[in-house]
């Protein structure tokens, strides 16, 4: 787990803590010191600790003029025991809305489990994001967890998609390839 860094390529671009709109604005963090776990695994420490004791996450890149972000997400998301979605949504996506962000690309390749409670953050959190045509959007979840998704019936929610080769993308791109699939749809 220590050896799984947050995608870098875009911290020439963004680094949301310098960002003063960014829930992690003016956070320090140490290059050698390993102090956070997950499960009592330590996790690389550019990870974002959110406030769950399994799930971590990274600001990789929001445009407030184009209003998205994305995430990237590390651990287990667990609703069930930790109401990760909760802790998610009051102490990131309700912070970042507030400030104009209401199109979420979350990268979840590195979660690791997912175990669901009930729908009504998931609800909420679409129906606030759909006031403003927005939408939220997970890409490339490991299989065993979109199923357990689909079985919580989550999916009326989020959309899922697969870009495989993301880290290849500048960060518009990546939003303009997945804004273009909402547009078409609305169509």
């Amino acid at each position: 787990m220590q050896d799984i860094e947050p995608f870098y390529n875009w911290r020439h671009l963004y680094i949301a803590e310098e960002d003063r709109l960014s829930p992690f604005f003016k956070r320090s963090y140490s290059e050698f010191e390993y102090s956070q776990t997950i499960y009592n695994f330590y996790i690389h420490p550019q990870w974002d600790d959110i406030g769950s004791r399994t799930l971590y996450l990274k600001t990789l890149y929001a445009d407030y003029e184009q209003h998205f972000v994305i995430i990237e997400l590390l651990g287990e998301w667990n609703d069930a025991i930790e109401n990760d979605i909760m802790t998610l949504r009051r102490n990131i996506t309700d912070v970042l809305y507030k400030k104009g962000i209401y199109k979420f690309i979350l990268i979840a390749e590195n979660v690791l489990n997912f175990h669901s409670s009930d729908d009504s953050y998931y609800e909420e959190w679409q129906e606030q994001v759909m006031d403003d045509n927005g939408w939220i959007t997970i890409l490339n979840m490991p299989a065993h967890n979109k199923i357990e998704f689909k079985k919580a019936r989550l999916t009326t929610y989020v959309e899922f998609m697969e870009v495989l080769q993301w880290r290849s993308l500048k960060p518009e791109l990546l939003f303009q390839e997945i804004d273009k699939f909402y547009l078409k749809r609305i169509q």
